[in-house]
């Protein structure tokens, strides 16, 4: 069995760039996510928020790179442009806009914008992660 690709600091490319696949959110998506949160229910077209970001993280798994090996979710700078509706459709793309090494690790800056199925966006902002350096080999 071999191990699972991951990203490594020292792996990550600044202004790389991935998209997601599209999804569309169905009033199955808002169903579970009230029940989740226990969340007062919203006019029936209606959208929560933070459901898009919820999502997005999800989609983010589906890209064709390998996750990066993050040993801290360090900040997140969040802004709704747009509301979603149920109904629409929607993918993100994410672009590492910097990253600074530490001793063991590095900063790495992930700017994410969600867009519609129109282009538009409907929120974006920044997400920052401690990400792990690989491991050096032992000396003999």
């Amino acid at each position: 069995m071999t191990a699972a690709a991951l990203t490594y600091f020292e792996d990550v490319v600044v202004n790389s760039v991935q998209l997601t696949p599209a999804i569309t959110v169905t009033e199955a998506h808002v169903a579970m996510y009230q029940g989740l949160t226990r969340e007062a229910p919203l006019p029936s077209s209606d959208v929560p928020d933070v459901l898009p970001l919820c999502m997005v993280i999800g989609l983010g798994w589906r890209v064709k790179d390998p996750p990066m090996v993050v040993q801290a979710f360090v900040g997140l700078d969040w802004k709704v442009m747009k509301e979603l509706r149920v109904g629409d459709t929607m993918h993100s793309r994410s672009r590492i806009v910097s990253k600074r090494p530490l001793r063991d690790g590095g900063l790495v800056v992930d700017e994410r914008t969600i867009l519609d199925q129109h282009g538009e966006v409907v929120q974006q902002g920044k997400f920052t992660f401690l990400v792990a350096k690989r491991q050096k080999e032992a000396s003999v």
